[in-house]
């Protein structure tokens, strides 16, 4: 049968720990508590946290025993007690001593922290701090300490760089966002920072030794301005890539331009019709000679009106209705359908995988843009021109910002969670923590267990 000492010293879950005694009390809201009084052995009572060499005393043991709070036991609350001393580090400076079963500055044990940043990582903040029995906030600080120990050196996601993705993303009202940078060989983010604009991204670059800036071959993100000059800056070597995505979303804008000013013309032919056609009192007959006028006048807005998101979808999705009403634009509105087939043609070309086949298009798609006597879409040829070689570069290497896209949408996941963070350095931990490869290790199970 199992000694009480030898079940209070699996309670820390470390080694170099010697249990001294244990006592189990109620609080004043009848809640129990098991206080296990314990020590580090002998060879490490001196250690410093951060380098974990012997070091010598500065001074005595504190008046007062610091306790740290560990894993529920059964639903009793288990504390860890220990008179906890300073010492002063040649590298470090004065520090209290190292505890084997608890972080640096921490006052939980290491599977509280870890079992904490565990359920936060799926939960939302507020489920985790109920069910931990801590403040909201102390959630953010055990993530921060699980982070940390579980990658210390975060530098290390800058090494070996080949292929990157950059974006921004918005992480509160108030045109609050993050820059987010992520490694689309392992689907992993490697940066985050907030704010956007070139002057973060150049913290991004800035870090990065001569070896890891040469390692970068393909850059992809939108057509940002402050992005393609930062590449040209500092990786002038590798290639720009402008997200398919994106560009056919441009595509969309001009296009939706078009509809706009038709249906403006439409609407206010209508109602010039109508006023030309007055209705005069009571209700009108209807073989009255005006109101089929003023009826097929306010047909024909509302198709135009109606038909944003048949002219959005691909030929091939749509539906019997869309076609027939795609089909009407042709016949009725020549200038909406060529803006319709540009936004086509420049789709489809994205499409490609043979990179000469992809520039003839191009070539053909920008002469066509710029002679279709479509405001909207002359705008769009300067833009298309300006990015050629990135939309190219998109078509040779086939990257694109999907996985980022993928990345942004758990970040918004992880915000909805935790219902907004009101610390940047905690939601930024959050998707360090989650958007990467780190499994969280929970005590007395495998690494690989689910």
């Amino acid at each position: 049968m199992a000694s009480v000492n030898t079940l209070c010293k699996s309670v820390p879950n470390v080694k170099n720990t010697v249990i001294k005694n244990c006592n189990l009390y109620s609080d004043k809201n009848g809640v129990k508590h098991i206080r296990i009084q314990a020590r580090p052995n002998k060879w490490h009572e001196n250690d410093c946290p951060f380098c974990h060499k012997s070091c010598p005393v500065y001074d005595k043991h504190s008046s007062r025993p610091t306790i740290w709070r560990g894993l529920d036991w059964g639903g009793i609350l288990v504390e860890v007690e220990y008179q906890t001393h300073r010492l002063i580090c040649p590298e470090h400076g004065v520090y209290v001593a190292e505890v084997p079963w608890a972080y640096p500055c921490s006052r939980f044990t290491k599977d509280f922290d870890l079992t904490a940043a565990w359920f936060a990582s799926y939960l939302p903040r507020s489920t985790t701090s109920y069910f931990m029995r801590v403040d909201w906030e102390t959630v953010g600080r055990c993530v921060n300490r699980a982070l940390h120990d579980l990658q210390p050196e975060r530098s290390r996601r800058l090494d070996g760089l080949v292929n990157i993705g950059i974006d921004e993303t918005s992480y509160k009202k108030g045109h609050k966002y993050i820059t987010v940078i992520v490694n689309h060989d392992t689907n992993t983010v490697v940066w985050a920072s907030e704010g956007h604009g070139k002057s973060v991204l150049e913290k991004f670059y800035k870090q990065l030794t001569p070896e890891q800036l040469s390692s970068i071959k393909v850059v992809t993100g939108d057509g940002a301005k402050w992005i393609t000059e930062c590449v040209n800056e500092y990786t002038p070597g590798c290639a720009r890539c402008v997200d398919p995505f994106h560009v056919v979303e441009w595509a969309m804008t001009a296009l939706d331009e078009v509809r706009k000013d038709i249906w403006h013309d439409a609407y206010s032919e209508y109602k010039q019709v109508k006023k030309d056609n007055p209705r005069g009192k009571g209700r009108p007959k209807k073989d009255a000679p005006g109101l089929a006028i003023v009826k097929a006048a306010k047909a024909k807005a509302d198709e135009i009106k109606g038909s944003a998101y048949a002219l959005g979808k691909a030929p091939e999705h749509l539906s019997e209705k869309q076609q027939l009403r795609v089909n009407l634009i042709a016949s009725q509105n020549p200038r909406l359908y060529r803006a319709y087939l540009l936004k086509e043609q420049l789709r489809l070309l994205l499409k490609l995988t043979n990179v000469d086949e992809a520039e003839d298009e191009l070539k053909r798609w920008l002469w066509k843009a710029s002679h279709s006597r479509i405001p909207a879409f002359k705008e769009l040829y300067q833009k298309i021109r300006r990015h050629k070689t990135h939309i190219l570069n998109t078509i040779r290497y086939g990257m694109s910002n999907a996985r980022i896209e993928a990345t942004n949408n758990k970040i918004k996941l992880i915000i909805r969670k935790a219902y907004g963070f009101r610390n940047i350095q905690n939601m930024l931990d959050m998707v360090y923590l989650v958007c990467s490869d780190i499994r969280i290790p929970l005590p007395n199970r495998k690494l690989n267990a689910a």
